[in-house]
């Protein structure tokens, strides 16, 4: 049947039909400072958690990457020992919260481990560290955190570290660190795939011309699209597609349209800022004083959020500039994304829903939602030493 035969009964069943990646949720954060149980469905708008089992079930989402994030700190040889140590903290709870459910899901390690676990009836969970900075200025610890099973890195947060400039940050080394290079060349070597969402423009294209593989940005929009500094100008995305690699759409608002003003909502938000510090961070009963407040702010003067549609129009443009091999989809879930109409894991078949409307193949699809990351992965996997 083509799609444009398909009907939404028919598109509900492709989309389950077919392998679908997610390349970035945050929801490690969730687990940690607010105790999520993967087993149990939670009401995004209650709790903010984006992401569990039973959605991923209703959404059809077959793998994801969580993300190992740690906040930028201070660049001391005591503050990278506490970092680092945190992330391993981190990826042990991931395998910890995983291992109540060995029915539903699995810590995958290769690329191909995503269809043997869909196969399998189970959700193939990866990891990718977001933010370099606990690898400090110790080239060894990208061997650690690979053999941890980190599967990419997300060379920096939104602030400069060791390694290379961020985009929401002063120019400090011009594009990756003399270290950033030995850090790209080792996870050549290893089999981990370099992940440029966050880069400045400059550390972008030090990666790409250094990688010997091809690069992935785990959750970036077209900055042609939305002039956003953490979004890919057209330069780096023909450069990108020219190296072979793949960049993942975000569901991050302030990726795909600028935020209409609101300065009732922006006054609250800085008030909470400041009276808690940054949300993702708090913990306990501070975190539940300020999820009460949070969702009064949302009831009283709610974002309005982008659209599929208006989130599609990034994926047509980067199609359209570089080819339909170089791009997927990234979220963002559980740190901050979230459209009307798709607001948590539950709602990714309207994503595809959007694409068949679009004109989109079937292979189009399926290679937007899986093939082409996976191409990618492979062959990170087969260029490694």
């Amino acid at each position: 049947m083509k799609t444009s035969e398909m009907n939404d009964s028919d598109i509900l069943a492709f989309h389950h039909s077919i392998l679908t990646i997610d390349t970035h949720m945050d929801t490690p954060l969730r687990l940690k400072h607010e105790e999520i149980d993967l087993g149990q469905r939670y009401d995004p708008r209650q709790i903010k958690s984006k992401v569990d089992f039973p959605r991923m079930n209703q959404g059809g989402l077959d793998a994801a990457f969580f993300a190992i994030w740690t906040p930028q700190g201070l660049r001391t040889d005591s503050a990278h020992a506490a970092i680092k140590q945190k992330a391993l903290d981190i990826i042990d709870l991931v395998r910890e919260k995983l291992a109540d459910y060995p029915e539903q899901a699995e810590i995958a390690l290769v690329a191909d481990d995503a269809q043997r676990l869909a196969t399998e009836n189970k959700h193939a969970i990866f990891m990718g560290m977001e933010n370099g900075f606990p690898i400090g200025t110790d080239i060894q610890n990208v061997n650690l955190f690979y053999e941890r099973g980190v599967r990419y890195m997300t060379l920096c947060h939104t602030s400069n570290n060791e390694i290379c400039d961020s985009s929401n940050d002063t120019t400090e080394f011009g594009g990756l660190s003399p270290f950033g290079f030995q850090v790209v060349e080792r996870m050549n070597r290893l089999g981990m795939m370099v992940d440029v969402s966050h880069l400045s423009d400059a550390s972008v294209a030090d990666v790409l011309a250094t990688t010997k593989a091809p690069i992935i940005a785990s959750y970036s929009c077209s900055k042609a699209m939305c002039d956003n500094p953490r979004n890919i100008n057209d330069n780096l995305l023909t450069q990108i597609a020219a190296n072979g690699g793949v960049v993942q759409m975000c569901l991050y608002s302030e990726y795909i349209k600028p935020e209409a003003p609101n300065p009732d909502r922006e006054a609250i938000r800085g008030a909470l800022w400041k009276k808690y510090g940054d949300p993702a961070l708090i913990e306990g009963e501070q975190k539940l004083a300020y999820r009460v407040e949070k969702n009064a702010m949302d009831r009283t003067n709610p974002q309005i959020l982008p659209s599929v549609s208006e989130a599609v129009d990034h994926i047509d443009y980067i199609v359209k500039l570089i080819g339909i091999d170089h791009v997927g989809i990234g979220t963002d879930f559980d740190g901050g994304a979230g459209l009307s109409d798709c607001f948590d894991v539950s709602e990714l078949p309207n994503i595809t829903k959007e694409l068949v409307n679009r004109g989109y193949s079937k292979e189009d699809i399926r290679k937007i939602w899986s093939g082409n990351l996976i191409r990618v992965f492979r062959e990170v996997e087969s260029l490694a030493l």
